[in-house]
């Protein structure tokens, strides 16, 4: 019996239950890039076929070869894994953290991470009348305490689900701040590249305690091949890499990302499509009467249904129809009128405000 997933993404769990095909659902549940893969990834995924008669390279050199190109650092500084998932759950149990400072409302999977591994959590959520923004004055008094005991500061920028990014001079201080307290700063990076001009990854060289996390799923839309990296002080992230297991990305992943950070042209028109879309996406939700979308740097939004709407009556009723959506009405720090909905292609987006005015009228 399998877990039950708390993520978006389940198309397979949908389609077993609603007896239509996988490639019926639109699935605003993911935040995927709505243009999908690179063409340059998919020819590439078609040239490793061959390579699947043997294990694909155990340390990925030559991917972190071109990343090291890409991010302006060296080879030794990255660990690729299965997904930044897999990466999050190493982090616990190999550096390890014990306690740890979430700011949030964020990626549960910290949390669950820092639980399986022994650990524990604390929680410090943005606020709606702060928009979601990130907390950071409350994060700071609380590692500023004389004894706060904490190994670790989890932020996700920009965050999930919320949708907002840090100002780079925030997370600095953060930084600052938690390595006094010799505490590591985990920055999750998954969803940068659509506000490239606010990643910390420039300012890492003179902050060996900060790691960064990228994901190569959700902007290079490469979900079912799971890759995602990390990024830090060469002794740390080799530390990480020994409590990995052997051959944990494939060679068709490898080569697939290889593509896509190869492919500039892609990154551009992604970038451009999602400046535009977004913008127009959230106006025609927030014209509906009740609806509040909130600020958002990925390629999601946030919303808050009208009062006598719940996010599980949106979301069953949109599912009828072969929408799948976030319900985050579970998710600590949110209200049990919030769902996330991705970005997706102009015609996607027109169905499903179609359908949130039969829901809402």
């Amino acid at each position: 019996m399998s877990r039950r997933s708390e993520h978006g993404g389940n198309v397979y769990a949908a389609a077993r239950s609603s007896g239509r095909c996988v490639t019926e659902w639109i699935d605003f549940s993911a935040s995927i890039n709505p243009l999908g893969p690179s063409p340059r990834a998919r020819r590439a995924i078609v040239a490793a076929l061959d390579l699947v008669s043997h294990y694909p390279d155990p340390d990925c050199v030559s991917l972190r070869r071109a990343l090291a190109t890409h991010y302006k650092c060296a080879p030794e500084q990255l660990l690729i894994g299965n997904g930044s998932t897999e990466l999050i759950h190493l982090l616990p149990r190999a550096l390890p953290i014990r306690r740890a400072l979430i700011i949030g409302p964020a990626f549960s999977e910290y949390a669950r991470a820092v639980s399986l591994a022994g650990g524990q959590a604390l929680l410090v959520n943005a606020t709606r009348d702060e928009e979601y923004r990130p907390p950071f004055d409350r994060a700071l008094r609380i590692l500023k305490k004389k004894n706060p005991n904490f190994d670790a500061v989890f932020l996700c920028h920009p965050n999930s689900p919320t949708g907002q990014a840090a100002d780079v001079e925030n997370i600095l201080e953060l930084a600052h701040v938690a390595r006094r307290r010799h505490a590591s700063v985990i920055v999750d990076e998954t969803f940068v590249e659509y506000c490239q001009e606010r990643s910390v990854l420039p300012h890492l060289n003179r902050m060996p305690h900060v790691l960064m996390l990228r994901s190569f799923t959700k902007f290079y839309a490469l979900p079912a091949l799971r890759a995602g990296c990390l990024v830090g002080g060469a002794d740390v992230v080799r530390r990480i890499g020994h409590a990995q297991p052997p051959w944990s990305v494939n060679a068709l992943s490898q080569a697939a990302v290889l593509a896509s950070i190869a492919d500039l042209r892609y990154a551009t028109r992604s970038r451009t499509f999602m400046d535009r879309e977004r913008p127009r996406f959230s106006r025609a939700l927030q014209s509906f009467p009740g609806v509040t979308v909130f600020p958002s740097d990925a390629n999601f939004l946030l919303l808050e249904l009208p009062e006598r709407y719940s996010a599980a009556h949106v979301t069953r009723a949109l599912w009828r129809h072969g929408m799948l959506i976030r319900d985050c009405s579970h998710i600590d720090g949110l209200t049990s009128r919030m769902i996330r909905v991705a970005v997706r292609t102009k015609s996607e987006n027109e169905r499903l405000i179609t359908e949130f005015r039969r829901i809402l009228r």
